[in-house]
């Protein structure tokens, strides 16, 4: 990617400190989604890497992996699969629990949201400790797709969720990281 474009893209990114609680840097991917020239340069860039690989769906993350999901897989000529919070699919779904820095919560896709050996590109906005995006390939392998790889906007690489997704053979892609949390 040029430097020009990188530079927009980190620029557009509005960073929010403490919040949700003392100490954190919150990163607004807001920002960016309201800028269509830098938002269409970031679906770009995330596409770019899985252009020539057959991808039969794009898995998002609730809920900024869903807005990016939606346009990535509209690029891949790909289906969409939602991953969500517990209790919002209206069909049978199967779950997992994981860990966050405050607790536990758990995620749940349709049953009938992949086949087995469908290829999937999982995708986010953030990466961070890793937790969400773990949990998600869980699910994902449990109905026996193949994770071929997972795309972030936004890597937290003192926080090691990059390093935990590449511990699972997971290809992880980011377009810019940031210090802290």
């Amino acid at each position: 990617m040029d430097p020009a474009t990188l530079s927009q893209i980190r620029d557009a990114i509005r960073t929010i400190p403490d919040y949700p609680r003392p100490g954190v840097m919150f990163r607004d991917i807001t920002t960016l989604l309201g800028n269509a020239q830098v938002f269409g340069h970031v679906i770009e860039e995330m596409v770019r890497p899985w252009r020539e690989q057959r991808i039969d769906r794009v898995a998002g993350i609730e809920a900024r992996g869903f807005i990016l999901g939606g346009a990535i897989a509209q690029q891949l000529a790909a289906g969409f699969v939602p991953i969500r919070k517990k209790g919002k699919l209206p069909h049978t779904t199967v779950r997992v629990a994981y860990s966050l820095e405050y607790g536990l919560d758990e995620m749940e896709m349709h049953r009938d949201a992949v086949g087995a050996a469908e290829r999937i590109l999982l995708v986010d906005d953030l990466i961070a400790t890793g937790g969400s995006a773990q949990a998600a390939v869980q699910l994902l392998r449990s109905l026996g797709a193949q994770v071929l790889g997972a795309s972030f906007i936004i890597d937290l690489p003192e926080l090691g969720g990059a390093a935990r997704l590449a511990a699972l053979q997971v290809p992880v892609r980011t377009l810019v990281a940031f210090g802290g949390h």
